[in-house]
């Protein structure tokens, strides 16, 4: 089964989505470790690299992680029950290989539409229990700065999409779980 967790930054979403990888691994895959697919960028300063520790501080140590950008990819090499965390990270780093954020929009929106159409594909085709998280952007003002209006409309694109090829979907709000599609 595919779920996606959305949320607000710090609303409980990983923790949340841990849960559901590992419930479902425990029913369906027992004894088959879970992959936990990172896309976030390396450390790069104190607070992210705080951010990361108390991810993987979380995770048992039977957790196979996998780091990577090709998301694509990794979906197509699971040989069971993943998390993917996250679809947000993930796109800031696709966006930053693209030099999007002042290039004009036709120099790099083919390429981003074919990678997230890739991943889209991957996470629908996907034979195991998966989990995404992401974040819920945009529900406020449209940002003044281009980079977040570019950032805001590509994850709600990417957001959409995979929303529409899980069977689940849930909104995490100050810790707490709004089903918005269940099977």
């Amino acid at each position: 089964m595919r779920t996606l967790v959305t949320g607000g930054v710090r609303s409980g979403k990983s923790v949340i989505a841990e849960k559901f990888v590992a419930d479902a691994a425990a029913l369906h895959s027992p004894g088959v470790p879970i992959t936990y697919v990172a896309t976030g960028p390396c450390a790069d300063d104190a607070d992210w690299a705080d951010r990361i520790a108390t991810h993987r501080s979380r995770r048992p140590p039977s957790w196979h992680t996998v780091e990577t950008r090709d998301l694509a990819t990794a979906l197509d090499a699971l040989t069971g029950p993943a998390l993917v965390d996250c679809l947000g990270t993930w796109l800031t780093a696709v966006l930053d290989e693209l030099e999007a954020w002042e290039a004009p929009r036709e120099e790099w929106q083919d390429a981003l539409h074919e990678r997230t159409a890739s991943v889209v594909l991957a996470w629908s085709r996907c034979p195991h229990d998966v989990v995404a998280v992401t974040n819920e952007v945009g529900w406020g003002v449209v940002s003044e700065h281009r980079s977040g209006r570019i950032f805001a409309d590509e994850l709600g694109r990417l957001n959409q999409d995979i929303a529409r090829a899980s069977e689940r979907v849930f909104l995490v709000a100050a810790g707490h779980l709004l089903p918005l599609r269940k099977p």
